[in-house]
């Protein structure tokens, strides 16, 4: 079995910050993209941030220079760095791997349980 525990998540006055982090655990054999996605009330999900295994990373462009995604490979854990925050960037925001899994022989993608990030004052 294979979980993704997202924490971080809460509410902040616009302008401050927050740090999301997401660790997968069980039985894994490998991790390709890691990422951050995000969905507001009546929107679709979108994504927000994504780092591959090699270290190369993919903003929004709503989040660019702001939003920094990082990875420690050790700890099959990704990270979220978000500065400035707007009342725009309120949503749950969930994390997603391209995972394959100890004894499978095709990788899948996971999808943690969502945290909710709040931006108001």
């Amino acid at each position: 079995q294979v979980q993704l525990v997202e924490s971080g998540g809460g509410l902040v006055q616009p302008g401050g910050s927050l740090r999301l982090s997401c660790a997968a655990s069980g039985s894994i054999r490998s991790i390709n993209a890691m990422g951050w996605y995000r969905q507001a009330p009546g929107k679709q999900r979108e994504l927000v941030a994504a780092v591959t295994s090699g270290g190369s990373t993919n903003y929004a462009d709503s989040v660019k220079g702001r939003f920094t995604i990082s990875r420690d490979n050790a700890k099959n854990t990704v990270y979220l760095q978000m500065n400035s925050l707007e009342p725009e960037d309120t949503a749950v925001y969930y994390c997603n791997t391209d995972l394959l899994a100890v004894g499978s022989t095709y990788w899948r993608y996971y999808w943690g349980q969502g945290t909710q990030v709040t931006v108001s004052s």
